[in-house]
């Protein structure tokens, strides 16, 4: 197995932010066929895989509003207002993927994107795990 981390700014609202390229570059790298697990070692942070670009990320960012409001409601309650549902947001969009990389490439669908979802605004910087698992 190998295994990098990387390095995301999420900033300080609400993102669905592209992990694609990384991902891409590490599969690229290792080569050969196998599996990449992405996974992002935060409770308040996701992973997705969904088209980005037009609109599906915001639509993503609206759909969660309504489910999980940023509002008084969460038990879980120091940091912003609403800091809570960051912490139910891992339950909803799970902290990691895994992909099949055939010859050193993502084997995604044609507008499948990998992606990070963070709620958190109180906290602007990530880190992402990726780890290419092959059988040679």
């Amino acid at each position: 197995m190998r295994s990098m981390e990387i390095e995301v700014r999420t900033g300080t609202r609400e993102r669905v932010h592209d992990i694609t390229r990384e991902c891409a570059e590490f599969a690229r790298e290792c080569g050969g066929d196998g599996l990449l697990h992405v996974f992002v070692p935060h409770a308040t942070a996701g992973v997705a895989l969904i088209e980005l670009g037009s609109g599906s990320d915001e639509d993503l960012l609206a759909a969660l509003g309504d489910l999980l409001p940023a509002d008084d409601r969460w038990r879980h309650a120091h940091g912003s207002r609403g800091h809570g549902r960051s912490h139910v947001l891992p339950a909803i969009i799970p902290p990691y993927a895994t992909l099949p990389v055939l010859d050193g490439r993502l084997a995604l669908g044609t507008w499948q994107s990998v992606s990070l979802v963070d709620l958190n605004v109180d906290n602007p910087d990530r880190r992402v795990r990726l780890s290419f698992l092959s059988g040679s």
